[in-house]
């Protein structure tokens, strides 16, 4: 195990954001990680209570939208990786 994946399994997520444009993640250290809405399809394409209906999952490690069936690990967001859904996969969910 490296340094970088302990330190990314401490990192815990407190709150989250989200609106037309961007997901907003404020984490335990005070930071505020932020991406474009655009990386994930299924969030896009929610309603605004759909995107509201969230938990923390795993201790903070991950964020779920129970309405989306869609799961959003802290440690992805820190590395700037967006969704791997395929666009079929999307399609059926559509």
């Amino acid at each position: 195990m490296t340094t970088s994946d302990i330190h990314l399994r401490e990192i815990q997520a407190m709150d989250v954001q989200v609106n037309d444009d961007t997901l907003s993640v404020d984490l335990a250290d005070g930071r505020t990680i932020a991406a474009p809405l655009a990386w994930f399809p299924r969030l896009a394409h929610a309603t605004s209570r759909e995107r509201s209906n969230w938990r923390l999952i795993g201790r903070g490690s991950g964020i779920h939208w129970p309405d989306l069936d869609e799961d959003i690990s802290v440690g992805s967001l820190l590395a700037g990786q967006a969704s791997a859904e395929s666009p079929e996969s999307l399609e059926r969910w559509l």
